[in-house]
């Protein structure tokens, strides 16, 4: 897979849902020498802008891929220091157990819980951070009600070309978003929209924007989707290392028919490896898109993910690469509709 080093800056990057501002100041560094114009909306949306050359039905193609990542926020500190918190988008509460977690200012602290985990049943409720306060004054030293913090998790290989971090959900997609733009040199026939969205995680707010905005003829989300391939409370046809999602629907969204053929014809057409992708839980930023100025044709690039929404979870660099490929090729693709 191509220019590693970035990925793993990215994964590593905070950017709790609603604070954003360092992941895009990285993306906007690396994306500076490539895009026509860079916009950055009110709620923190970063939109680089790559104008085509025109042709006979040239689009307006939107690909957006969110910024942000899940965590917590204090919304209580009891007497003996404890943090008591709420979700910042969804936490899986059994995997959240016994994590590490860091805040915006570098404090540390870990995650545990008032029962026993297995009665927790994904209730934050029954979460709380230790960051090693011995009381509440104490606590008020180093955060406060409203401090978010997320999860730690490092970069790591792992065998058959797997690799393991915190926030491959959604950094992967601006990975290939960014690696896609880098390739674009301005001859494509549609003109490319590279959206680097804010809120996913807390109901898709930045793509609502932005599209209200571009006004896109096509919106593609490129993000992560569930694997099903182990054991898991998900069922469905997901599979790691099977080349990247053509996403067909979520309860979000119902991806149109056309798209989808575009896809696979790029897909086949340059041989890239590909798998149809549905899942019955979860969203995505393709929703905002396609109910957004009267409709808009909507679809999903997705990279299958074993563990999301926790501190290690798994993808493949080859599916991840096969992505970016799939974005370059739906780009440059004359549509006849």
């Amino acid at each position: 897979m191509r220019n590693e080093e970035l990925l793993i800056r990215l994964t590593q990057t905070q950017g709790i849902a609603g604070y954003e501002k360092k992941v895009r100041e990285l993306i906007e560094q690396e994306v500076r020498p490539y895009a026509d114009e860079l916009i950055v909306d009110p709620l923190g949306s970063l939109i680089a802008v790559k104008t085509g050359k025109g042709g006979p039905h040239p689009k307006k193609i939107m690909f957006a891929a969110h910024m942000d990542e899940i965590g917590f926020m204090v919304k209580k500190i009891e007497e003996d220091g404890r943090l008591l918190v709420c979700n910042v988008g969804w936490n899986w509460t059994a995997s959240a157990y016994n994590t590490r977690v860091v805040f915006r200012n570098g404090i540390y602290g870990v995650v545990s819980s008032m029962k026993n985990i297995e009665d927790a049943h994904n209730d934050p409720n029954a979460l709380f951070i230790d960051i090693g306060a011995k009381s509440k004054e104490d606590a008020l030293k180093y955060v406060h009600v409203g401090s978010v913090c997320g999860y730690c998790g490092e970069y790591l290989p792992l065998a058959n070309d797997l690799v393991c971090s915190k926030t491959f959900d959604d950094r992967v997609g601006c990975f290939q978003l960014i690696e896609a733009l880098r390739e674009n040199d301005g001859t494509y026939p549609n003109d490319i929209y590279y959206v680097f969205t804010v809120q996913e995680e807390v109901g898709c707010r930045g793509s609502k924007t932005t599209a209200a905005f571009i006004k896109p003829d096509i919106g593609i989300a490129v993000d992560v989707t569930p694997a099903h391939d182990y054991p898991c409370d998900l069922t469905g046809s997901n599979a790691i290392g099977e080349g990247i999602g053509i996403k067909v629907a979520d309860p979000s969204v119902l991806c149109d028919e056309d798209v989808i053929a575009v896809m696979e014809q790029c897909c086949r057409h340059k041989d890239i490896p590909f798998q149809y992708e549905v899942i019955d839980k979860g969203g995505c930023d393709a929703s905002s898109m396609n109910l957004s100025n009267f409709g808009v044709r909507s679809g999903g690039i997705s990279v299958v993910t074993r563990y999301a929404h926790c501190s290690s979870s798994v993808i493949s660099k080859e599916d991840a690469e096969s992505g970016i490929r799939l974005c370059t090729a739906f780009s440059k693709y004359e549509f006849q509709f």
